[in-house]
């Protein structure tokens, strides 16, 4: 099968070590493309909800599909978002391709791109942590359900649902908050001489123009691989934004067939924990 290419890919918001992570519809994405430059933008691992006693093989696909690519030297960029913020403190810790940064700036095609998870935008973050984690679990808590309802559904030859899409589509709160969200995002980058601002966080896939004192910036957001199944994409100096449910070349890949190697992984990540715990201790 013959792989796209895409110059740049930035997905976010996977939440590795949750039930309503989508990791193997993430797998057929990856395995249809062959990025020349990865950036994950946040909350990648579920650390907040991380438990041994859930981890499952589609999950540790994943983490071995971004290992490959280390060992193919194509550069990774790694963004914590809240959910990963642990990783934080190991900011600009790099190991072969891979580069831990809290926030990123390119420059593509002449324009200038500010890359950053978002979370420090949100005023329930920064004032009431425990509120915030008690919200992931209710969130985590409606994908489950929703997961069982669309079960039934289907079996039923029903339409799939998504109740927490309804619920931030009908709550004037939530509608104004994610406003106000990419007002912000779009002011201070524009301030800041950025002619694109990417984000994740508030798993709202979008590309738009947006207006603001200092200018136009255009606004993405990278959606998510909880409810969405999104990522954005730049090539042929073009972003765009991709969606798993449109593509059915992705949906009919064959993931029994798994040529990564074992070992290759389980070599990266070990040196990866080596390196990240010596940082720690210096």
């Amino acid at each position: 099968m013959a792989v796209r290419e895409p110059e740049i890919v930035v997905i976010s918001d996977v939440h590795l070590g949750t039930y309503g992570c989508h990791a193997n519809e993430l797998l057929q994405y990856l395995k249809s493309i062959r990025p020349k430059m990865l950036v994950l933008n946040g909350d990648i691992i579920d650390i907040w909800q991380f438990s041994k006693r859930y981890w499952p093989a589609s999950h540790m696909q994943i983490v071995k599909y971004i290992t490959g690519l280390i060992a193919q030297e194509i550069p990774v960029y790694y963004i914590p978002g809240n959910h990963d913020e642990m990783l934080r403190k190991f900011k600009d810790f790099q190991l072969g391709s891979l580069k831990i940064t809290n926030k990123l700036s390119l420059k593509v095609d002449n324009s200038r791109i500010w890359i950053f998870h978002g979370d420090v935008f949100d005023v329930v973050m920064k004032h009431s942590r425990w509120l915030a984690k008690l919200g992931a679990i209710g969130y985590d808590t409606l994908i489950l359900i929703n997961k069982f309802v669309n079960f039934l559904s289907k079996r039923f030859n029903g339409s799939q649902i998504s109740f927490s899409k309804k619920i931030k589509n009908s709550v004037k709160g939530a509608v104004k908050f994610v406003n106000q969200f990419e007002d912000t995002v779009c002011s201070i980058a524009a301030e800041n001489n950025y002619q694109y601002v990417i984000c994740g966080h508030i798993h709202q896939p979008e590309i738009r123009t947006m207006a603001t004192p200092h200018g136009p910036v255009i606004y993405m957001n990278s959606g998510d691989w909880i409810e969405n199944l999104t990522a954005l994409e730049y090539n042929d100096r073009k972003w765009s934004l991709y969606k798993y449910n449109d593509d059915p070349i992705a949906q009919n890949i064959d993931l029994k067939t798994d040529n990564t190697s074992n070992e290759t992984a389980k070599e990266l990540m070990n040196l990866l924990i080596q390196e990240m715990n010596l940082k720690e201790q210096k």
